[in-house]
């Protein structure tokens, strides 16, 4: 069976010298070692002033919005994970919807300032797979307008843009580092930021609000993370630009033997200046239809690929139904191909086989 991802994990003994000790300390969780090295790591290895490691990256949206004290409406993306959206719902807040551009699959800068109301409070786009988002744009208009930016990362780990990590541009950004991503902790985030006064409060809103063991500092939630998961993080974080490299390679020859010359199919543009991660694999087809042939041709050799991501996040059902032309007819006609570290040459070569034949017939 070759699925859409594979999680990649290191050799088990350099997973168990971790855990061994762990078991020397009896400190499994509230800011172990393993947590405070690989928050340290991490920040070097993005850039960053502050990263705070944390369970999920749907809680570290949810924590990057009470941080900023967000109430109002949040102007962002309708193609992206279900998280995106929900983060906002979840923490009252008012998802409002931008269309996205055809080519790159980002927020479409150019329509974001004609959905600004006086509730609008921040703009949550998505470097959806990694593409960076145009900030310089966003961030004149958040300039001009009074508004936060909480950048969805989840896809974006390592990426850099105009000589910049992705992690620095806006007030906040969060990762995920859940299995299914090109850096794991098997489940995991961060939230990320370098501002000293939001990083303070995240530092107490992610710990139950504690103020040392006998007091609080106000409203907190436990998105701890623990030294199980941290283990798992630094075991991977040294391997990551091999990974990268892995992935570049599968992706060129995709690009080669899949993409090229052929007018069905088409990728996603990837914006200039940018050092990319190669975390995903998506192509768009010239018709649902087309797309649902080929899925059903690739499932019947035992080929997993996935709809990332289907439907569009405006159809919801606790969203206020708008149409967003371009996002709900990407969204029907995409599909991530197999991508992973360890997906053999001839693995691949079978995937562009099953999809070639599909085509023509």
């Amino acid at each position: 069976m070759i699925n859409v991802t594979k999680t990649y994990l290191p050799p088990l003994e350099e997973y168990y010298e971790y855990l061994k000790g762990v078991w020397e300390r009896s400190w499994v969780t509230n800011h172990g070692p393993l947590v405070n090295e690989l928050e340290e790591k991490l920040k070097d290895f993005l850039g960053v002033k502050h990263l705070f490691f944390v369970s999920n990256g749907t809680i570290a949206l949810q924590i990057a919005i009470k941080a900023l004290h967000l109430k109002g409406e949040i102007i962002t993306t309708p193609f992206s994970y279900v998280a995106t959206t929900s983060s906002i719902v979840w923490e009252g807040c008012k998802p409002v919807f931008v269309d996205i551009d055809p080519e790159t699959l980002n927020i479409d800068v150019e329509s974001i300032e004609s959905a600004i109301t006086k509730e609008t409070v921040a703009i949550l786009p998505t470097h959806v797979f990694g593409n960076p988002c145009n900030h310089r744009k966003i961030k004149e208009i958040a300039d001009k307008n009074n508004l936060k930016i909480i950048y969805d990362a989840a896809h974006a780990f390592g990426v850099r843009y105009n000589d910049k990590p992705v992690a620095a541009y806006g007030n906040i950004s969060v990762f995920s580092f859940h299995a299914t991503k090109i850096f794991h902790t098997i489940e995991g985030g961060a939230i990320v930021t370098n501002n000293d006064e939001l990083a303070d409060v995240i530092s107490y809103t992610r710990n139950f609000g504690h103020k040392g063991t006998e007091d609080f500092w106000g409203l907190g939630i436990n998105g701890k993370n623990c030294e199980f998961h941290a283990a798992m993080g630094l075991c991977l974080l040294p391997n990551i630009n091999k990974s990268i490299e892995k992935r570049r390679n599968i992706t060129l020859k995709y690009n080669e033997l899949l993409l090229n010359n052929n007018q069905k199919l088409r990728g996603v543009i990837i914006n200039k200046d940018v050092e990319y991660n190669y975390a995903y694999y998506p192509i768009i087809f010239e018709s649902e239809e087309l797309l649902l042939k080929v899925k059903l041709a690739l499932n019947s050799k035992d080929i997993n690929p996935r709809r990332y991501f289907y439907p569009s996040l405006n159809k919801l059902n606790y969203i206020d139904y708008k149409q967003m032309a371009v996002s709900e007819s990407i969204s029907r006609r995409i599909l991530c191909l197999p991508l992973y570290d360890s997906l053999k040459n001839e693995e691949q070569l079978q995937v562009i086989d099953v999809i070639l034949n599909a085509l023509k017939s």
